[in-house]
């Protein structure tokens, strides 16, 4: 039995993250999940998030998603978006605009899914700024 699980976060444009972890926390479309090394095998859906990976050293890494998948096999977890950013690369001020920015659009009434997606990826992306700042 292994005591460490390998992390994958991909997104359209690459890898986001990966590396060895102790644990993560995602939040799926039916609640938080946490994962350590030898969970049993998983797929669900994920919703904006802010995923928390805690790495062997003992950092922990926040990654803002958008919606897409977690899968869970043999010590492995890949957390799958369209939109994944680490919470280290992440302006809060800048975030914090672009949400405010998508909520004035929503406030108006344009609720198309471009609207939507903003939203909710400004959305993670404060989370994740957020939590980033508060572990620091």
């Amino acid at each position: 039995m292994s005591d460490t699980i390998r992390v994958e976060v991909v997104s359209a444009t690459g890898i986001a993250w990966e590396g060895e972890a102790l644990s993560v926390i995602a939040r799926t479309t039916e609640g938080d999940i946490g994962i350590l090394p030898n969970h049993e095998p998983f797929l669900a859906g994920l919703v904006p998030c802010a995923a928390e990976v805690l790495t062997v050293d003992g950092r922990r890494e926040i990654v803002a998603l958008d919606t897409g998948l977690i899968s869970v096999a043999d010590n492995r977890v890949a957390l799958l978006s369209q939109f994944a950013r680490v919470a280290a690369e992440i302006d809060l001020n800048a975030a914090e605009h672009e949400l405010a920015a998508a909520e004035k659009r929503l406030n108006a009434g344009e609720t198309d899914e471009e609207t939507m997606q903003h939203f909710r990826r400004a959305q993670a992306q404060v989370k994740a700024a957020r939590l980033a700042g508060e572990k620091a």
